[in-house]
């Protein structure tokens, strides 16, 4: 099975990626979409900028489209994105969007592929401990969300995070994997990287409610070389 991987960095479109990779299936390329606006409701923002220092680490290749961010305008870009690989399917990381997956489905079925969601309507709680079990390392980029505040930005996802948003989903009722646009996050490590980024320089915006951390330099190293505490975040 050749498939593509609709790819923006983050935490649900990489673990779907290396769910497709070990059912043995031929990764030909990620697909990456660049939203001009922030609310955009299909694609990930925060931090897509960094997608192809991903690509790198894991040696595949990607391909960059811009994308106006408008609801409508956005399908058609996406639907010319995906028109321009040939493939048998196409992979994403959808896990609770009814409108996103819909609307993949949509184009899948017009373009004649097959679309695959590994994630899909799996709970969140097992969804993050797999990830953390399986060695990714995820920094949240982005909240918007009640019980969130300002220190949760550039925090790494680990089995004390964990716990922590599971609080938050007792006390607010928030999804701990971010699907309701509570959290964006951005992938470090991940078992399909060879070299894994080293964070170097972050700039951070907060309002008082939502806020989001932008990378503003990164780097790949090896693994052995240890990743040092963010000395020159600026807020």
């Amino acid at each position: 099975m050749k498939v593509v991987a609709l790819f923006s960095g983050g935490k649900d479109s990489m673990y779907s990626l290396w769910i497709a990779s070990s059912f043995g299936w031929e990764v030909k390329t990620l697909l990456s979409m660049l939203p001009e606006s922030d609310s955009s409701f299909m694609f990930h923002r925060p931090n897509v900028e960094w997608v192809p220092l991903q690509a790198e680490a894991m040696d595949l290749p990607l391909i960059m489209q811009r994308s106006s961010g408008e609801k409508l305008r956005e399908l058609d870009d996406l639907k010319s994105l995906m028109q321009s690989v040939k493939v048998d399917g196409i992979v994403t990381g959808a896990v609770a969007s009814e409108y996103q997956k819909e609307k993949v489905d949509m184009i899948c079925e017009e373009l004649g592929l097959c679309s695959f969601s590994p994630l899909w309507h799996k709970e969140g709680e097992q969804l993050l401990r797999e990830m953390v079990g399986a060695g990714f390392e995820i920094m949240i980029t982005s909240v918007s969300a009640a019980g969130f505040d300002e220190s949760w930005l550039g925090r790494r996802i680990d089995e004390k995070c964990v716990e922590e948003l599971l609080e938050l989903r007792r006390r607010y009722g928030i999804s701990v994997v971010g699907e309701g646009g509570e959290m964006e996050t951005f992938v470090t490590d991940a078992p399909s990287f060879k070299k894994k980024i080293k964070i170097k320089k972050t700039e951070k915006s907060w309002d008082g409610v939502r806020g989001v951390l932008e990378i503003r330099d990164a780097e790949l190293v090896s693994r052995s070389e240890r990743e040092t505490p963010h000395s020159s975040e600026v807020g």
